[in-house]
């Protein structure tokens, strides 16, 4: 079994978890958010949903410059208007992701792979190390940030890594 298929199972046991973290998202509440620094529930929703397609930048480029010289910034996709939207664009997205990981080469992974900002360089790591930084841990942080939104919204939580006060049977 190749690096792709390990990490090919891990990021679909990790899809599942945040799919059900997602499916619980009250739309009534999409322009909630617990602080004024904090992002909506749409938004942090939203980029939970979008963080798959960094794994295409990764696997698929040797670098990525988020505000490239001469080029167009960066700019977040469009916010999702429904929870049927929000979860169609996820699992979209797992999809293309969970493609591109089990067609990564063991040597692919090895590679070095590069972040710039502004022509300059950030950082250049493995890329299963970026893979596993930039989308892996990135989305269990933003799930987690997620969970406390509900939580805070009294909506009950789903099971992530065992059992919840919720959920609390296996």
């Amino acid at each position: 079994m190749n690096l792709g298929d390990v990490k090919a199972m891990d990021f679909q046991q990790e899809a599942a978890s945040t799919r059900r973290v997602l499916e619980r998202i009250p739309e009534e509440k999409f322009g909630w958010r617990p602080h004024a620094k904090s992002w909506s529930a749409a938004q942090l929703a939203t980029h939970i949903a979008n963080l798959p397609t960094w794994a295409m930048g990764i696997l698929k480029q040797d670098a990525l410059d988020i505000n490239p010289p001469g080029g167009a910034a960066y700019t977040p996709p469009p916010l999702a208007q429904s929870r049927a939207e929000l979860l169609e664009t996820f699992d979209r997205n797992v999809g293309m992701a969970a493609a591109a990981l089990k067609e990564t080469t063991d040597a692919a992974f090895q590679a070095p792979w590069t972040f710039l900002n502004g022509g300059e360089v950030v950082f250049r790591i493995p890329r299963i190390a970026s893979f596993e930084s930039f989308v892996m841990r990135h989305w269990a942080h933003h799930r987690g940030q997620m969970t406390v939104y509900l939580r805070l919204l009294d909506v009950p939580l789903p099971q992530v890594y065992g059992p919840t006060a919720d959920e609390p049977g296996m």
